[in-house]
């Protein structure tokens, strides 16, 4: 099962997210890639701390590899690094990606990524791949690789509104490129109970016949220091009320796909 999750919208948590998940996915006992492709890597820095600087072979190694033609090029299990966290693997992202984007826009490489995990498909159960904050080269080959779309949103107006421009993208690409692509849900991210406007949206979004997945993730410092110390929050603090929700959203989409 492949997963990306997306929103144009930077801030509401992609990173946090993917990462999560896929450290729960891991800790139940399947093999779990998270797949890195905004060039700020995040994900990479949470799931491999200061070891991530010592990665040699990154997602950027990847794509350049896929601009040049090599009689020897790296095997796609190269550009995978293990985690501190069993189970777990990461493609690592570099900020070199955002140099190389014109370039495989131009030549058109934008099913280099559904190959790879094509490549990768005997040797892990679950794939979630995290996005940049944009609709570019990489999202889009991250929407034509998954099976499922999850988009995390964060309880604001104006996430609201481009809510709307969000699906038709992921719809059009659905039509055009990748047919069996799904949007699996809305994932609410620092749900606020206590006030009024996120439930006043996150019922709008209800209303309106959107898919909104529960349980809602709800605002935390916590947070804060899991990212600190590159730890998901399942390894963090597993009875932490957070890490409960995470174990709930993922058997959530367990239970609606069997993966």
């Amino acid at each position: 099962m492949r997963r990306v999750v997306f929103n144009q919208k930077g801030g509401v948590g992609k990173s946090t997210i993917t990462c999560n998940l896929a450290a729960i996915s891991a800790r139940q006992g399947l093999r779990t890639l998270v797949v890195d492709l905004d060039p700020q890597g995040n994900s990479t820095q949470y799931l491999l701390g200061a070891g991530g600087e010592a990665i040699e072979a990154t997602l950027a190694d990847f794509f350049d590899q896929t601009l040049n033609f090599k009689l020897n090029p790296r095997a796609i299990t190269d550009f995978v690094a293990v985690t501190p966290f069993a189970g777990l693997y990461v493609m690592p992202s570099h900020p070199q990606l955002e140099e190389l984007q014109g370039k495989l826009e131009s030549r058109y490489k934008i099913y280099k990524l559904r190959d790879a995990l094509d490549e990768l498909s005997d040797d892990f159960d679950c794939v979630f791949i995290d996005t940049p904050p944009a609709l570019n080269f990489f999202t889009r080959s991250a929407l034509i690789a998954a099976d499922a779309c999850l988009i995390p949103f964060d309880c604001d107006e104006f996430s609201r509104k481009a809510l709307y421009s969000l699906l038709e993208n992921v719809r059009e690409i659905k039509s055009d490129h990748n047919r069996d692509l799904e949007v699996e849900g809305i994932v609410v991210n620092q749900f606020q109970p206590r006030a009024s406007l996120p439930q006043k949206v996150v019922q709008e979004l209800i209303d309106e016949g959107l898919t909104v997945l529960q349980p809602y993730l709800s605002a935390s410092v916590k947070i804060k220091e899991s990212h600190a110390q590159s730890a998901p929050m399942i390894h963090l603090d597993p009875k932490h009320k957070l890490s409960q929700e995470y174990v709930a959203l993922h058997d959530t989409l367990t239970r609606r796909h069997g993966a």
